[in-house]
């Protein structure tokens, strides 16, 4: 199993963590966003992954090419054994789903390294600009999730074991506070954060910690 990414990457990031809760071993391949324009845009990246995003899961000599990396946790959590990332009764798996899709879908897409680089390079916002588009939508995100996890949250985002739901959120309060959003009023928010990290799946997928960090 190879997994393609990008240490910063916020989706990769999310499978990097189910790897690791499930007890997977994965060959991760550095994808740079950034160098020499990006090597997702790579006539042999792009064969594999259309959409030149990563994460691209890869398993055996590309018999299985799977994108989007919460169809990716959701293959690994039915394929493979292992802790859970999707509760079993049916109306609570749903509303992880709700809350993870809260952030995949409508966070995380406006803030993603792509629309960043067209605000400035396109549209010709200047630093300020763009920081004040990044916190917006942070704000907007994470005053929604704030109150579905006053409804939801135990120990973790929904009740008290890791979910679909930590996965997306972790990797985006990431990216908020390198982006220096001010979080003190997300109470709730700030302490699924703390109380992920005391877990070592967290740490072992902190951007910091992969080989291609920079």
């Amino acid at each position: 199993m190879k997994l393609l990414g990008y240490w910063r990457s916020s989706a990769a990031y999310r499978v990097r963590i189910a790897l690791n809760l499930k007890g997977l071993d994965a060959e991760l391949e550095s994808v740079h966003l950034v160098k020499n324009g990006g090597e997702q845009h790579l006539p042999e990246y792009a064969a594999l992954n259309p959409q030149e995003l990563v994460p691209t899961l890869i398993e055996g000599d590309n018999e299985f090419v799977l994108s989007q990396s919460l169809a990716i946790i959701e293959y690994l959590d039915e394929q493979y054994g292992g802790a859970m990332m999707l509760p079993k009764d049916l109306k609570a798996r749903a509303e992880v789903r709700a809350m993870a899709l809260s952030i995949a879908c409508e966070v995380h897409p406006l803030n993603n390294l792509k629309v960043l680089q067209y605000l400035t390079n396109t549209l010709e916002l200047d630093e300020d600009a763009k920081n004040a588009w990044y916190h917006h939508w942070i704000h907007q995100g994470f005053s929604a999730f704030e109150k579905q996890l006053e409804k939801h949250a135990g120990t973790y985002c929904y009740g008290d074991e890791v979910t679909l739901a930590d996965l997306c959120l972790i990797p985006q309060v990431y990216n908020a506070n390198r982006f220096k959003v001010d979080l003190s009023t997300y109470p709730n928010i700030r302490r699924i954060w703390d109380n992920c990290h005391k877990l070592e799946a967290f740490q072992l997928a902190a951007p910091e910690r992969q080989t291609d960090a920079s």
